[in-house]
């Protein structure tokens, strides 16, 4: 009797391990994400105003050799902020590089992200998805519905485990 219980048990513990690493082994893993955006393959963790009522940052990389590009992309912000609605106020704006803003925080350049790149920024700092600008503008607007679609998702998963705890 012992010795079928400590075998139940076993397989029990053995069987999930195993499952687990026969799915790693072959490859077998989703090919698509729910997400517009592009995680970033490296770590960059940007030092974002003390700001505890911001659940989010959307930064914009200005480095001082993007010109024109750059311009067009603060007219995006701008179009962004507006385009948030009710969810402004747990948003915040932040430049990083040269140039200057009414809304938003400005940051050091970051050399390691691409100019003209819209970025969501955690509160902590971290730079989770990365949005490359498109050529062409009508391609631009999409990428940016995406990068608010995107957030709104974070939003809303941020605010449904927060309101678990008590």
């Amino acid at each position: 009797m012992m010795n079928k219980v400590a075998g139940l048990f076993l397989a029990c513990c053995m069987l999930p391990l195993i499952a687990a690493w026969v799915v790693l082994w072959s490859g077998w893993q989703p090919d698509s994400t729910t997400n517009q955006g592009n995680f970033l393959s490296q770590e960059v963790i940007l030092d974002v105003p003390e700001q505890s009522h911001k659940a989010w940052f959307i930064a914009l990389n200005q480095p001082a050799s993007c010109a024109q590009l750059c311009q067009s992309q603060i007219a995006l912000m701008e179009q962004l902020t507006v385009a948030l609605g009710k969810h402004r106020q747990q948003v915040g704006l932040l430049l990083l590089g040269e140039g200057q803003s009414e809304e938003a925080s400005v940051l050091p350049e970051v050399a390691s992200l691409s100019p003209g790149a819209f970025y969501l920024v955690d509160k902590h700092g971290l730079v989770v998805l990365e949005y490359l600008p498109q050529p062409d503008q009508t391609a631009n607007r999409v990428l940016m519905k995406g990068l608010l679609k995107d957030l709104k998702k974070l939003l809303s998963y941020e605010r449904s485990s927060a309101g678990g705890k008590q």
